[in-house]
């Protein structure tokens, strides 16, 4: 059997990069999560008065994912990885600040840079994993967003060690910014300049661009919020958004609402809620890492039709079982059926050799606004039905996801769209592996 051709050395520093910040971004994040009762006893406020506070991190990372898109067009993905990294740093340093003078608004404008500084890179990220897997030939972004997942898990461990020795949160959180600078300067070096921008510079100067031409009929390339919304015109990437907002929604539900669901659900402890996020977490984590192989051999639509499938299962056990012992085992299957299906659907979207930037930006942005502004809304169903009983919104989207995944297969040849193994406009053939 003929050897398979050898990554370039570029290409692979590329990938490492996106690895690395994705890994440490999760580790930032679950630093936050962890240590978020030690802030609050730090600023000694009311858990209402927290819930304002915490704001700041939704308002920010809503600014960052609804700019992202337009910035990398624009810009091009390196340049908005630095601005989210910077973001990211200044954002810890102002949290620890905050805390450590005990000042809520200025752990609010913390958390407000920090959300700002994710959304902007985690969209950028995910543009530029769909050009790595265009490279390459191969699935990308379960790994990548699996370094995330392995990040929240270090991340968590981290902070309940140093919850344990009594760690000032000052301190901890400053060390884990300079951590994530240092990630993020090599990462910035490693990254190729213009990703997003140039493909929407070559659609431009071809004037051939989905039929996306300016009004005047000149064959420019829509920019900005016009450009953004100009692929949703296409039926197949609305189906593929619907497939990301379940998916992603389910996700979110469970980083929300799964300690508070097993202890006020089931009765459980609150150590006992924090390890079944953590089981949660790392079934997460799993499944990312493990996807690849599936991927390749079943395809897209077969294996986010079976996750939605498996997640859906989780779910139904967490809701309808009266055994808080099974309940907490089906996390494990909630988590192995969500991990795959926000990657997938981001890799799916960016399949197109016309406008592709602009299509898995449009993807990520909503799925991250339902990873966001989603499960919240359980909260006020909540209030009126129960925890346990709201979550069947999320079964019944993931069913939902599971019936329109003939979406995600390749489109047939002649429709404007490339196979995920085609070769990337100007990659060698001996960049793909």
């Amino acid at each position: 059997m003929k050897n398979p051709p050898v990554m370039d050395a570029t290409t692979r520093r590329w990938r490492a990069a996106l690895f690395l910040f994705m890994l440490a971004t999760g580790v930032s994040m679950a630093s936050w999560v962890a240590r978020t009762p030690a802030v609050r006893d730090a600023l000694d406020v009311t858990t209402g008065s927290m819930g304002l506070v915490l704001f700041g991190l939704s308002v920010g990372s809503m600014a960052g994912v609804l700019a992202s898109g337009g910035l990398v067009r624009r810009r091009g993905g390196r340049r908005v990885i630095a601005a989210g990294a910077g973001l990211l740093v200044a954002g810890l340093l102002v949290i620890a600040g905050g805390a450590a003078l005990e000042v809520s608004a200025g752990v609010f404008c913390g958390l407000a840079l920090f959300g700002a500084g994710m959304g902007l890179a985690e969209v950028a990220f995910n543009i530029e994993g769909a050009a790595v897997e265009r490279t390459l030939g191969r699935p990308v972004l379960p790994v990548l967003h699996g370094c995330f997942s392995l990040g929240t898990v270090v991340g968590a461990l981290l902070g309940m060690g140093l919850t344990a020795a009594r760690f000032p949160v000052g301190w901890h959180l400053a060390a884990v910014a300079f951590a994530v600078a240092a990630a993020g300067v090599w990462t910035v070096r490693a990254v190729p300049a213009g990703t997003g921008q140039e493909e929407a510079d070559t659609d431009a100067a071809s004037g051939t661009a989905s039929g996306a031409v300016s009004e005047d009929g000149g064959g420019r390339h829509p920019g900005g919020l016009r450009g953004q919304l100009e692929v949703w015109r296409d039926r197949r990437l609305v189906l593929i958004g619907l497939i990301v907002l379940a998916m992603a929604f389910a996700e979110g539900s469970a980083n929300d609402w799964l300690p508070l669901l097993m202890v006020d659900g089931h009765g459980t402890s609150a150590t006992a809620g924090s390890l079944t996020f953590m089981l949660f977490a790392v079934a997460m984590t799993t499944g990312r890492f493990t996807g690849g192989p599936l991927l390749v051999r079943y395809g897209p639509a077969a294996v986010v039709r079976a996750s939605a499938l498996v997640a859906a299962a989780g779910v139904a056990l967490v809701v309808f079982s009266d055994d808080a012992l099974l309940a907490g085992a089906a996390v494990v299957l909630w988590g192995l059926g969500a991990s795959l299906g926000f990657p997938v659907t981001i890799s799916a979207a960016g399949e197109g050799v016309r406008n592709a930037s602009a299509r898995v930006a449009a993807v990520s942005t909503a799925g991250y606004a339902a990873f966001l502004v989603g499960p919240p809304s359980l909260g006020f169903l909540a209030d009126h039905v129960g925890l346990r009983n709201a979550m069947v919104v999320v079964l019944v989207l993931l069913g939902g996801a599971a019936l329109i995944t003939r979406a995600l297969r390749t489109p047939p040849s002649g429709t404007g769209e490339e196979p995920p193994g085609a070769q990337a406009p100007g990659a060698r053939q001996s960049d793909l592996v």
